[in-house]
């Protein structure tokens, strides 16, 4: 499979965003994170329809002029993790959930820890908003590994704090 690659700065960071011609499949927010294993197969392209698409709508999501994404995604993942990332795409923009929250979703409620390691684990995020997810007392807990401010960035940008 061939993945593709572009740059683009944002308010809260550069991005590098990877798509397959199947749609998104990664943004990162350093060349670092990329996996090795996809590095090795993947080539700069900025004038790939799925890229150009994906910053189009993340720069009007910065700008404050988009609230949902129709990027397409390509998704890989465990069906766990997948139908909590289906919740994290059914929060509303400008609203969060708990992680208990989503655990209880998903009719899993003793799988609060399971739901923080997916969204750990989702490659999509901003189009996936695992930022919307916060601790049950309201607090900023992980965001991208120690990354929280963004995720309080985002959270701002979106109006929730």
């Amino acid at each position: 499979m061939s993945f593709y690659y572009t740059e683009m700065d944002s308010s809260i960071d550069k991005l590098f965003l990877l798509a397959t011609d199947a749609g998104m499949t990664g943004i990162y927010f350093s060349y670092d994170e990329i996996p090795n294993q996809l590095k090795e197969s993947m080539s700069q392209q900025d004038d790939h329809l799925v890229l150009k698409e994906a910053i189009i709508q993340l720069r009007e999501y910065f700008q404050g002029k988009r609230q949902t994404f129709t990027v397409p995604l390509s998704i890989q993942g465990t069906t766990f993790q997948k139908a909590v990332w289906e919740q994290l795409l059914a929060i509303p923009y400008g609203e969060t959930r708990s992680y208990a929250d989503i655990a209880a979703a998903i009719e899993n409620e003793k799988a609060v820890r399971a739901v923080g390691q997916a969204n750990k684990a989702n490659r999509l995020p901003i189009l996936i908003p695992c930022h919307r997810v916060i601790g049950k007392n309201k607090s900023l807990t992980g965001y991208a590994g120690n990354q929280i401010d963004k995720k309080e960035q985002l959270l701002i940008l979106e109006g929730v704090l």
